[in-house]
C-alpha cells in the first residue's frame, strides 16, 4: 500500500472513518457465544472495538492497523476500561507475533488487501491448529481489478489452503454492496 493510501487512513482517524461503528457485529457475538475463550486476534482492528468486546468476555487479545491513529485510539479505549491487549501498528500481511491464536477476526481488511497471497501465508503462520478465521468482505463491483472487494479468484485462493469453510452468510452491506461473513477452521 502507497504513503498516500496510508495517510488517507490515518487522516480518517481524526474524524470519524465510515467503518468504524463502534458497533460489534452480530456475527461475532455469536462466534463468542459458541466457542470458548482463548487467544484472538484482529487484523485491521481499527479503533479496537471488536477486540474490546473479545476481551470483555475473556478471551486474551492482540490488534493489528497499520493506520497509527487507529492504533492509537485503540490504547486509550483499552486504558480506560482497564483491559489488557496487545495493539500494534503494523502490515498484517508480514508481522511477528509470539504465538498463534485460535481465533483470527478480519472485518473488512481481506478484501482491501492488495497482495492477498501474502496475507493468507501470515494467516498460516498466525492461526492455531483448528483454529477459527471470521471474515468479512465484500465483492468486486465488476471485474475492475484494482477495486477492493474480493473476486471468484480471492475466494479460489482461500480454498487452496488449508481452510476449511463451515459456513457463508451472504447479504448486502448497509450501501447495497454484495458482502458476506465467512467461517473458516484450519486443518491440524
Amino acid at each position: 500500500m502507497n504513503f498516500l493510501h496510508r495517510l488517507k487512513f490515518n487522516v480518517w482517524y481524526f474524524q470519524n472513518p465510515p467503518w468504524d461503528s463502534g458497533i460489534t457485529p452480530p456475527e461475532l457475538f455469536e462466534f463468542i457465544q459458541s466457542h470458548p475463550a482463548g487467544r484472538a486476534i484482529d487484523l485491521g482492528c481499527g479503533t479496537g472495538t471488536n477486540i474490546i468486546t473479545l476481551a470483555k468476555t475473556g478471551w486474551q487479545v492482540t490488534g493489528i492497523d497499520f493506520a497509527a491513529r487507529a492504533i492509537q485510539i485503540a490504547k486509550r479505549k483499552f486504558k480506560q476500561q482497564n483491559l489488557q491487549a496487545q495493539l500494534l501498528v503494523g502490515d498484517v500481511t508480514n508481522f511477528k507475533v509470539d504465538s498463534q491464536f485460535d481465533l483470527v477476526l478480519d472485518i473488512g481488511c481481506f478484501h482491501g488487501i492488495e497482495n492477498k497471497a501474502d496475507y493468507l501465508t501470515q494467516l498460516d503462520k498466525i492461526l492455531a491448529p483448528n483454529g477459527y478465521w471470521l471474515m468479512y468482505g465484500f465483492y468486486k463491483p465488476d471485474a475492475d481489478h484494482s477495486a477492493p472487494g474480493l473476486a471468484d479468484a480471492e475466494l479460489n485462493m482461500i480454498s487452496a489452503q488449508a481452510l476449511t469453510q463451515l459456513s457463508r452468510r451472504d447479504s448486502p452491506d448497509k450501501r447495497g454492496r454484495p458482502s458476506a461473513w465467512f467461517l473458516y477452521q484450519k486443518s491440524k
